[in-house]
């Protein structure tokens, strides 16, 4: 069952990291108890969904994810996006933030930090006009919870100075909360898919 209470055994004191901190633990542990089938089939549906969204489609340059953990998987999309003819970029850790760069089916990728695999680091940087945005947990509202490192809110930070950016939340239903915790620094979701469908925002990133 989905983890709904905003503040999971908190009293007054407990600050907004603190409260997203029991979300995150909450909603991944509903994610990772998932059957690997159901995980399967949902990640299937999630993609079918994320390739019909038809803001996605006007994308020239979208910023994908290779999956970690019990993430869902969203590389079928990504070879989906190229075989359309619109172009993939991948996440690069760094010291300074995300940088994305291009991707391209067959190219090899290379263990990055946290397990993530990365694109070459030779290559150029790119800035993506959308952003397939994994997260640990999200709300009603487009609120969402990452990992903790605030890769992803700097990111949409920095790319959106120069152009709206489409940003697109992928996640399984059980990793609805009722309330994520809003913090200055955070930025929500334009778009929240999970197998149950798609939920719009009226909002520009």
């Amino acid at each position: 069952m989905a983890p709904h209470s905003s503040s999971p055994e908190a009293g007054p004191s407990k600050t907004d990291a603190a409260l997203k901190a029991d979300l995150r633990g909450a909603a991944l542990a509903a994610r990772d108890a998932l059957e690997p089938a159901a995980r399967h089939e949902a990640s299937a549906r999630i993609v079918e969904a994320l390739l019909a969204l038809p803001e996605l489609a006007e994308a020239r340059l979208v910023g994908a994810f290779w999956p970690i953990r019990s993430e869902v998987d969203p590389r079928p999309a990504a070879e989906g996006l190229l075989a359309r003819g619109q172009r993939v970029a991948l996440p690069h850790v760094t010291p300074e933030g995300l940088i994305f760069r291009e991707w391209r089916a067959g190219d090899a990728l290379v263990a990055g930090r946290f397990g993530l695999s990365e694109p070459d680091p030779s290559l150029p940087p790119v800035e993506p006009d959308a952003l397939i945005v994994p997260l640990a947990a999200f709300d009603g509202s487009g609120q969402r919870i990452g990992y903790g490192r605030g890769y992803y809110d700097g990111a949409i930070s920095r790319l959106s100075r120069a152009r709206p950016v489409l940003t697109v939340g992928v996640g399984f239903a059980v990793q609805r909360v009722d309330r994520v915790p809003a913090e200055p620094h955070d930025r929500p979701l334009q778009f929240v898919i999970t197998e149950s469908g798609v939920t719009r925002f009226d909002r520009k990133s």
